[in-house]
Order: C-alpha cells, then sequence, then structure tokens
C-alpha cells in the first residue's frame, strides 16, 4: 500500500475538472471545486506580501524566545529561527519576533481516499477519508514518495483555499467518515491539522494522521485529544540509517509509538524494507521485539515493499521474499498482525485470526472482499480482534 498524493498522474487543475464530474467522487461542483483554488503559490521565486502571511497563516503554537531568535518546540529539529527566517520544514516563518505557519488552510494536496491507502486495515474498513496535505516536512528521506510537496515551502505549490470549516464540509459533501492528514508531514501543519480535527470532531467525523511520528511530547499528547488513528512510518531501527536515510532520529519515534497508545490513539506501524538500507534481518528482529515488549504487539505491522524514486531510484525492488520473511520474523516476536503491502494479492494482505488462524478478512488492494468480523470478534473462534471496527 502507498499512501500518495499521485501528483505525478495529473495536474491540479486535471483533478479538479476529474473531481468535477464525478471522476475523484468529491460530490463537489465544478465552480464550487474551482473556487478553492487559491492564488497564493506556483512562484517559488515569490516572497509573502503582509497581506498573504496574513491570509495564509496563524501564529504557532510551542515556541520560545532564544537568544539568536525563536525556538520552534513541535518537534525534535528544535529549530532557531532568526528574524523573516524559516524552519528546517520550510513553513514556520519567524515575523516581527513572533513565529507564524504559512501552511494553514492552504492545502496542496487534496484527494478522497479507501481508508486502506493509509494504510489502515484495522480501523473503519471499506470508509472513505477525506485526505488533505500542506507543502513540507521536517525530515528529508531519500526515498521520498511525495518528495515534490514534502520538500518544499507552501510558496512553492498550488494550493487550495480552504480553512478548517471548510474541510469538515467537505469532507460530510463527499460522505466520508474521516479527514485524514496525510502524504505530507502533517506535524509540519500542526495548527491546521489541529484545528480542523477540533471540528471535525463536533460533527462526529473521525481525525486519522499519517505520520513520521517525528514530533515532541507536548505536542503530540495535546493531539492526540483530537485524533483517532495514526500509522506512523518507523522507518528503521537504527539510528544511523534514519540520520542518513532520512534526516532524523529514531529515539523521538519510539516514544511517540509508546505516546500513542498510552492515550488510548489507535495505532498500526509501517516498515519499509529498503534493499541495502532497512532489509536487515536482524535488525528486523530487534524492531519487532521492541514492539513486542513495549505493549505493541496488537499494532498492526505492515511491511512496505519499496519501489525505486527520488535519490534511491538506482535501487531494486524489495524481493517479495525478503518481506515474507521479515513477516515470519514479526510474528514469532509475537506481534499480532502483520502484513505485505504493495505486492497486490498477496496472501498477506488478509487479515487471520491470532488465535484460530482463520482468514477474517479478504482483501484485494484497497477492496474489502470479504469480512467475518462480527461485533468486533472473529465469526470463527470469538475471539475479540483488536482495532475500531464500526
Amino acid at each position: 500500500m502507498s499512501d500518495t498524493a499521485d501528483l505525478r498522474s495529473s495536474s491540479k487543475r486535471r483533478f479538479l475538472k476529474q473531481c468535477a464530474f464525478g471522476a475523484c467522487g468529491l460530490a463537489l461542483g465544478f465552480n464550487h471545486i474551482e473556487s478553492l483554488v487559491g492564488s497564493f503559490a506556483g512562484n517559488a521565486d515569490s516572497e509573502l506580501s503582509q497581506d498573504e502571511l496574513w491570509k495564509w497563516s496563524k501564529e504557532a503554537l510551542f515556541y520560545t524566545q532564544a537568544a539568536s531568535g525563536l525556538r520552534c518546540q513541535k518537534c525534535p529539529n528544535g529549530c532557531i529561527i532568526g528574524d523573516n527566517g524559516t524552519g528546517r520544514c520550510r513553513n514556520r516563518v519567524n515575523y516581527k519576533v513572533k513565529l507564524y505557519s504559512i501552511a494553514y488552510g492552504n492545502p496542496c494536496a487534496v484527494h478522497v481516499d479507501p481508508i486502506e491507502k493509509k494504510p489502515f486495515f484495522h480501523f473503519l474498513p471499506s470508509t472513505k477519508a477525506f485526505s488533505i496535505a500542506t507543502a513540507g516536512c521536517n525530515i528529508a528521506c531519500l526515498n521520498c514518495q511525495n518528495w515534490q510537496i514534502s520538500q518544499v515551502s507552501p510558496k512553492e505549490t498550488d494550493n487550495y483555499d480552504l480553512m478548517p470549516s471548510q474541510v469538515v464540509k467537505e469532507c460530510m459533501a463527499a460522505r466520508c467518515e474521516s479527514i485524514a492528514y496525510t502524504y505530507s508531514e502533517p506535524t509540519t501543519f500542526y495548527e491546521y491539522a489541529y484545528d480542523t480535527a477540533k471540528l471535525a470532531r463536533e460533527k462526529r467525523i473521525k481525525n486519522v494522521w499519517k505520520s513520521n511520528g517525528f514530533i515532541n511530547e507536548e505536542p503530540l499528547r495535546r493531539l492526540c485529544k483530537v485524533i483517532d488513528a495514526a500509522n506512523i512510518d518507523l522507518k528503521s531501527f537504527d539510528e544511523s540509517i534514519y540520520s542518513k536515510l532520512n534526516g532524523g532520529k529514531l529515539a523521538p519515534v519510539l516514544r511517540s509509538l509508546k505516546i500513542f497508545k498510552e492515550e488510548g490513539v489507535w495505532l498500526e506501524i509501517t516498515n519499509l524494507v529498503i534493499p541495502s538500507w532497512t532489509d536487515d534481518l536482524g535488525m528486523i528482529k530487534r524492531m519487532c521485539n521492541w514492539l513486542s515488549s513495549n505493549g505493541l504487539q496488537d499494532s498492526p505491522l505492515h511491511f512496505s515493499r519499496f519501489t525505486p524514486m527520488y535519490r534511491l531510484n538506482q535501487l531494486p525492488l524489495t524481493p517479495i521474499s525478503t518481506l515474507e520473511k521479515a513477516r515470519e520474523i514479526a510474528l514469532g516476536s509475537g506481534i499480532q498482525y502483520v502484513y505485505i503491502g504493495n505486492v497486490p494479492a498477496h496472501p498477506a494482505e488478509n487479515t487471520y485470526c491470532h488465535r484460530c488462524k482463520k482468514m477474517i478478512m479478504e482483501r484485494r488492494g484497497f477492496t474489502i472482499l470479504k469480512n467475518y468480523i462480527v461485533s468486533r470478534k472473529c465469526k470463527f473462534c470469538g475471539e475479540t480482534i483488536p482495532g475500531v471496527w464500526a
């Protein structure tokens, strides 16, 4: 499974026209959708005017004064941002000694996706997620599948004019059961996502967080009060690899996994198995042992097949046999539900009861073909299946 924004397949204007005639299932009129496109973006060399700054920004949460500027405290990068400067994520600006997010109400990607695409396999199967993203990310993965939006600023993308209240309205119009903060890194558009999630909850809409988990504890615990599920990319189980491959750190991500569990947020984990980088079976075993020993054995683990792209386009596809060995290791470590993604029609797309081992949910891609989970229990043996099913 690959949670991409499909940016390579169509331009935004083509996407809007497709949506107008139902191809994307957004249930929105053409004139209405066209009005969502903002004039804020599209020129990498442009500077924000003062009017644009106030239209598209909101004062950031989680920052303090520092000797040489403002220290952002949202993620472990701890950027110190000087006057008129930006942080590593490219969307936080120090303007007149206040820190602003310029990724507020201006998503560059808006799609309706099956929830399975994120991937979530134990959270509201067969439902739709209204998916949004702004430009920016707080790490820099060599294999990033959405690098066109993650590695740029909101000033460099074509953006929609879609404030939180409008996101909720569009979600309801599209008959989506959840809003997904996804594609790029939602931690970088935290204020926008947080405000949207609060409004969504008032309308009984679920909120799901697809993230790298690279976030500080205080903002994460506040976030957990308004989101319902998270799928976290656990990039590897080695600090050196995290630094070289992703430009991040492992320890904060492990802390985030434990916090999601403590706060009662439904958690699924994705591990992309990249040849010569993250395919060491010994490292995978250490990772799985850590997950099991830290109470995460009932959090579904998705081993995803690597496809060559971005700065690792010289590498081969992950051998299916490597993914199968990784799955065996995870199951042997006590993890109850282990999946293989990006391998269409593989048996490990299906869900098997951790007690009786019978198939209780059959999948083909993002489609559920058979479902034998009844009232949260296995139809065959009565075991309760971890997840959010209704």
